[in-house]
């Protein structure tokens, strides 16, 4: 009877074994640059997974993804959640921000990123989070499925 459970414990109906809650489990991945939730924290900012990182939101918009893979390396940073209209703009502020690589096939986007490896990384990410927290309309947008609901409720 004491072998019963030497594999992992199997679902019964659906939901996992008793036993499952006391296996071992991964750890979770730790916040990469987690300066910018302290200084977004008077704006209340949450992070949800998303791609293997950590998207940033503040009320219902994303405003940042915190990025730390290394595969491929020139696009861990600080990924900025901005329209193509704004890059221009945005790049005078922040002088180190450029299209990702992974989106798109290399294309350029809306999203942007402050590389890790800037020379001006840190300071150009508290430059952005200083805009967010004026509420500059250039950084941050509404995922699709929240700004489809906002437009029925209008038009009801």
């Amino acid at each position: 009877m004491g072998e019963r459970y030497l594999t992992a414990p199997m679902k019964r109906r659906g939901r996992p074994h008793p036993d499952a809650l006391f296996a071992a489990r991964e750890p979770r991945r730790s916040l990469p640059f987690d300066f910018v939730i302290a200084e977004l924290e008077e704006l209340g900012p949450f992070t949800r997974p998303m791609f293997g990182c950590h998207a940033v939101y503040v009320e219902d918009k994303i405003v940042f993804i915190l990025r730390d893979k290394g595969d491929p390396r020139a696009d861990d940073g600080v990924w900025v959640a901005t329209t193509l209209e704004h890059h221009r703009a945005l790049k005078r502020e922040l002088p180190s921000l450029r299209s990702i690589t992974v989106l798109a096939g290399g294309g350029v986007t809306g999203w942007q990123i402050l590389p890790v490896d800037s020379d001006d990384f840190e300071r150009s990410v508290l430059h952005a989070c200083e805009l967010v927290k004026k509420g500059d309309p250039r950084i941050g947008k509404i995922p699709g499925q929240r700004r489809r609901s906002a437009k029925k409720k209008k038009a009801t």
